[in-house]
């Protein structure tokens, strides 16, 4: 059987729409799209900078969510206060009640779903915050619950091999017949073709690719082109 798994944040959904909220909303400053964006991926690269700390139990979901956007505005010559980095995080996660999948992914998720691919959901975070995420996408209806995996549920989180050897056990899958699908080249690419697995990287931000021995098996820039991959639209990728 092939097995299908995927990323959540900014793979199923915009994960920038929420973001891009916040700050219109809680930051005094007149950004525009491309601004915002690298805004966004500062903020990214700071929580995942943090992230192991935080399943450690070293910090608090709040500290590392308030260091992230402190750090990534100190990037662009922004000082935030503790009450206006907390602040932000409120209206983020506010506007995270509202994501909507990407129509490319729900498209795709018919179609998996009709021809009886196992599918399943791999995200790193806190297993509350990343099941509020799921249950806003509407994930379930394509997805069983119990194929929707959290790192902090698991206790090891990406890209530590451990957590994807926890899912060959628990879906019984065929490395060389399952496909990996995620934004992070880091957690995701590497996660998953050092365990055997094909991966896909969404690479809708047009990160650079970082030195490593690992390949994608494909390279996407929209979640458009991740259609091509499945024959559902004549889409060039990239291996």
């Amino acid at each position: 059987m092939q097995t299908i798994i995927f990323d959540v944040d900014d793979t199923l959904y915009d994960q920038l729409q929420p973001f891009r909220n916040a700050v219109h909303q809680q930051l005094d400053i007149s950004y525009n799209e491309k601004q915002i964006e690298a805004l966004y991926l500062s903020s990214r690269k700071y929580s995942d900078k943090v992230f192991e700390k935080h399943m450690n139990g070293d910090i608090t979901a709040l500290e590392l969510q308030t260091y992230r956007i402190t750090e990534a505005c100190k990037d662009f010559g922004l000082t935030l206060s503790h009450q206006q980095a907390a602040a932000f995080q409120e209206a983020y996660l506010n506007e995270q009640n509202q994501i909507r999948l990407f129509s490319e992914i729900e498209m795709l998720l018919d179609h998996l779903s009709m021809n009886k691919y196992q599918l399943a959901v791999l995200t790193n975070g806190e297993v509350d915050h990343q099941m509020m995420k799921v249950k806003q996408l509407g994930i379930t209806k394509w997805i069983p619950e119990e194929n929707i995996f959290v790192s902090a549920g698991i206790g090891y989180s990406k890209p530590n091999r451990k957590v994807f050897e926890h899912l060959e056990n628990k879906l019984n899958l065929s490395k060389e017949n399952t496909i990996y699908i995620g934004d992070s080249f880091e957690n995701d690419i590497i996660g998953a073709k050092q365990v055997g697995w094909k991966a896909t990287w969404m690479n809708h931000r047009f990160r650079k690719k970082p030195i490593s021995n690992y390949k994608p098996d494909y390279t996407i820039n929209n979640p458009e082109d991740l259609l091509a991959i499945f024959g559902l639209k004549e889409k060039h990728v990239t291996g």
